[in-house]
């Protein structure tokens, strides 16, 4: 890739993050700013944001696949920060809790709070699903012998679990995360 077509994926890739960060401000405000609001707000032309988002729907799911993606990194990295599988799901449940409760973009994205879902008209079935996705894939590098069923049923549970305790918490983050691995430990036999 030349050097020019860099500098030109490096500069769209900024103003992209700039329209996304400006856009999370307002949903979490409970705004909803139209396209060429928005791109008042960002100094930017209505054009740029319609060819780079296509629509506002499109703007939305950018937002959202950006928040789910950073969200779901962050589980991610606690699971394979720990050695112990009792430990790691403690540290990723906790981690999941933690994140939702202090960003209200993501708390609204899996619980419904907020104007995020009035505003872009989200679901979190897809979110929870992509969270079960990344919870089998890391039970299958670190259970390589365990069945597909019983790890999809760990990896499920462990999700919805952790969605109903941001809905309903039944006490600290910490006793949450604790049962919820000591729920996915016997679902997986150990």
């Amino acid at each position: 890739m030349s050097e020019r077509r860099t500098m030109a994926r490096r500069a769209r890739d900024e103003l992209r993050a700039e329209v996304l960060d400006v856009a999370e401000r307002l949903a979490v405000a409970g705004e909803r700013p139209s396209m060429p609001e928005l791109a008042r707000r960002v100094g930017v032309s209505r054009q740029t944001l319609y060819s780079e988002f296509g629509d506002r729907d499109g703007l939305a799911a950018a937002l959202v696949l950006r928040t789910t993606g950073r969200w779901l990194d962050e589980i991610e990295a606690a699971l394979d920060g720990e050695e112990d599988l009792y430990a790691a799901w403690v540290a990723a449940v906790g981690a999941a809790l933690t994140e939702a409760a202090q960003n209200p973009l993501v708390k609204a994205l899996l619980v419904g709070e907020g104007a995020v879902p009035s505003v872009f008209g989200t679901a979190s079935g897809p979110i929870v699903d992509a969270a079960a996705a990344r919870a089998a894939d890391y039970l299958r590098r670190v259970r390589p012998g365990a069945g597909d069923e019983v790890v999809r049923l760990a990896a499920e549970t462990a999700a919805r679990l952790t969605v109903s305790h941001l809905v309903q918490p039944p006490g600290p983050t910490q006793r949450s995360a604790t049962d919820i691995a000591t729920v996915v430990l016997r679902v997986l036999g150990e």
